[in-house]
This record gives structure tokens, C-alpha cells and sequence, in this order.
């Protein structure tokens, strides 16, 4: 926010920018999912008539596809008059394609990036790993992974080893994701463990997640995220006395877990939203609506998924009640209250969405009739008629 108040002073009272100053101020607008001041950006550099050399064309490609834009990011990719002649654009636009779900996309422009002779680097293969772990295109992660060395020069790093596990964990080939770690040529870090970790979260494997969580644990018993990850994979499990020791544990670090947030921006003002939050000036029109919406998503057809309650909470009311107040439904109800019928809704959450928001917001695309459009720690999710465009796999 700061990075795109200076570039505003700038234009108002200091020298023209340059394309190192846009580069900057649209890589804030993409961190922000600024999408209206990124294209008003845009629109000032074909208006002041700037070239746009590779760096910018990519910058711009990444602005939109981290707006959600992924189909206008295309059309500036596509642009015949765009330059394309090194690596940057075309990264950028296979990263797009991975992050918005459109996987097999990327693995075609790759292919076309092999014919044009432009050749990958380490970056072109982290994005196309992301997109076939996104798509579940799991045999063809296994051909470009086995590629990148023997085909293209490209030594795998640990940031791509750490992709092939992403990519076995999501399609629940568990055991040999632990093997491609076990087998790699260089230490594991945390991160990578994490990765398991949080795939044995996602298919409930209560076994293998408590010991990789006691791998992280003597590899760095600070890092409180993969201690959450295995307390929450207790919770799942009902097995709340181990999920309190180690919650317990983490109190005792001393250290807090990020808390899940979520923001909205509307007429160029940024909200935030914290789960339960209580501090923003239309807080009881927000918790109105949640109420009501929560009566039209029940007579649609929509079952609160308890199973998300990460606490010991007995009553199944309290339960539905805990999960209405997730930071992306009053961050969605407070778009829906102040943008006019039909806008699309945009939202960011700085975690990985949970599964009943994820149930929940298709829902409410259909009900209120809303594209919505939500970027987490993870992907894009595009909701459009209840149905999601990650197909209910992310």
C-alpha cells in the first residue's frame, strides 16, 4: 500500500516514471489483487505511450493473474506485438496459468515455449510442476521432472524436489512422496517435511503426519505452522488431549500461529477481516447478513462441514456458529452488502482456505447470483454458479 501511495505522489509532483518505477508499482498491485489501480497503470503506460519491454509485458502478465484476470493476462500475453524473446514473459504466464488452475494451458504453452526455442530455467519448471500438482496431472509431473536435467540442463533444486512432493501429497500417493524426500541428494528442510505434512492432513493419515511432525521437531522446534498443521490433523482424528498437548507446546514456545485473514479491496480502500472480527464499523450489517445468508444457504442445499471445527466443541450449533464467523465469509457478506448486484467479489486469504468456506462459497455464488473470486495462500478459486474452478481439488 505504501509502494502504490508513493508511485501516486510520484505522478503528482516528482519525475515521470520510468519502467523500473511500473514494475514496482504493479507488483504492488498484484500482492494487493489491486486489480482497478493495476489497470489504470496500464492504461497509463499505453497512454504515455512506454514501450513495454519483456520485464514489464511480464510484470503485467503476473499483475492480472494475481487479480484473477487469468483470461486478460492471455490476451496480453497473445499480443502480437508483445516482445516474448526471453524467458520472463513466458514464466510469468505459465505461473499464471498454475496459480488460476487452468494446468493444462500451461503445459501447452511450455511446449510451445520448447518449439520457439526458448529454454526453461528453474524458475519455468517450479511453475509447471505447480500447475500439473494443481491439475492432478501427476504422470506428466513425473515425465518433466525426469526431463529437466536430461532434456533441458536444468539440475533439480530442492524447490523442485519440494514440488513433486506437493504434486504426490495432493493426489494422495503419500509413501511415495516420503520416498522422493528421503531420496534427494541434498538435507530436507523443514519446509519441504511441512509439505508432507500437510498433505497427511489433507488425507487424514494420522500415522505418517505424527512422525514427520516429530522430524520437524528436532529439525527446528520453533517452527510453530507445522505444529499447528499436526494439532489440527489430532483434531480431525478426535484426538483432542494429543491436538491440547500440542497446542500446549506451542503456548509454551512463546511464539503465535499466523491468524487466518482475509481482505477485500472496494473504491480503492482496503478491508481486513480476522476470524470473529468485532472491529470493523458495519459490523452488526455484517453479522446481520451472515444470519440471513446462512438461511438461504440451508434451504439451497448447503451442510456446514463441522468436521472443520479444529476445537473441542460439543454442540453442533456452536460448531455452525464458529464456522460462519471464518474471516472469508465476513469478508465475502461485507462485499455483498456494498457492491451493486452482479459485481464480481475478489478476496485474499493469507491461509489455505478450509473446506467448509470452500462448500460455503459455492453455495453462495449461486444464491446471490456472484462470480467470486478468491486467492489463498495456495491458488485462485473461481466461483461461478457453485461450482469452483479447482473441480473440489486444491
Amino acid at each position: 500500500m505504501e509502494a502504490i501511495e508513493l508511485f501516486r505522489e510520484m505522478l503528482k509532483r516528482g519525475p515521470a516514471p520510468n519502467e523500473f518505477t511500473l514494475v514496482g508499482a504493479l507488483a504492488a498491485c498484484a500482492n494487493l489483487v489491486a486489480l482497478d489501480q493495476g489497470r489504470w497503470i496500464h492504461v497509463y503506460i499505453d497512454k504515455a505511450g512506454i514501450n513495454i519491454s519483456e520485464e514489464l509485458l511480464a510484470t503485467l502478465v503476473d499483475m492480472y493473474s494475481k487479480c484473477g484476470e487469468i483470461e486478460f493476462a492471455s490476451s496480453v500475453f497473445y499480443n502480437e506485438n508483445s516482445p516474448k524473446r526471453t524467458i520472463s514473459p513466458w514464466n510469468a504466464m505459465i505461473g499464471g496459468f498454475a496459480m488460476n488452475g487452468w494446468s493444462n494451458e500451461a503445459v501447452d504453452l511450455f511446449e510451445k515455449m520448447s518449439l520457439r526455442n526458448i529454454n526453461p530455467n528453474k524458475v519455468t519448471f517450479i511453475s509447471l510442476l505447480n500447475a500439473c500438482s494443481h491439475g492432478k496431472l501427476v504422470e506428466e509431473g513425473r515425465n518433466y521432472f525426469k526431463s529437466m536435467a536430461t532434456s533441458y540442463g536444468v539440475e533439480p533444486e530442492i524447490e523442485h524436489y519440494g514440488c513433486m512432493v506437493d504434486l504426490l501429497g495432493r493426489a494422495g500417493l503419500l509413501k511415495e512422496a516420503e520416498e522422493i524426500i528421503l531420496t534427494m541428494p541434498m538435507p530436507p528442510d523443514t519446509i519441504i517435511w511441512g509439505t508432507l505434512l500437510g498433505a497427511c492432513r489433507k488425507h487424514g493419515n494420522t500415522e505418517m503426519g505424527e512422525r514427520i511432525g516429530k522430524i520437524i521437531r528436532e529439525l527446528d522446534p520453533q517452527n510453530v505452522g507445522c505444529q499447528v498443521l499436526l494439532a489440527n490433523l489430532y483434531s480431525v482424528s478426535g484426538r483432542w488431549n494429543e491436538a491440547k498437548i500440542v497446542r500446549e507446546e506451542i503456548d509454551m514456545i512463546g511464539k503465535k500461529k499466523i491468524p487466518g485473514c482475509t481482505s477485500i479491496e472496494l473504491n480503492g480502500v482496503f478491508h481486513q477481516f480476522l476470524v470473529g472480527d468485532q472491529f470493523h464499523p458495519q459490523t452488526k450489517q455484517i453479522y446481520s447478513f451472515l444470519e440471513e445468508m446462512a438461511t438461504r444457504l440451508k434451504i439451497a442445499g448447503y451442510v456446514p462441514e463441522v468436521g472443520e471445527v479444529l476445537l473441542d466443541i460439543d454442540d453442533e450449533e456452536d460448531k455452525e456458529t464458529a464456522l460462519s464467523r471464518h474471516s472469508e465469509k465476513l469478508a465475502i457478506a461485507f462485499g455483498l452488502i456494498n457492491t451493486a448486484p452482479g459485481t464480481p467479489i475478489r478476496i485474499v486469504k493469507n491461509l489455505r482456505v478450509c473446506g467448509d468456506c470452500h462448500q460455503a462459497t459455492k453455495f453462495i455464488s449461486k444464491v446471490y447470483n456472484r462470480e467470486i473470486i478468491v486467492r489463498d495462500r495456495i491458488r485462485f478459486h473461481h466461483f461461478r454458479d457453485g461450482v469452483c474452478s479447482c473441480k473440489d481439488f486444491w
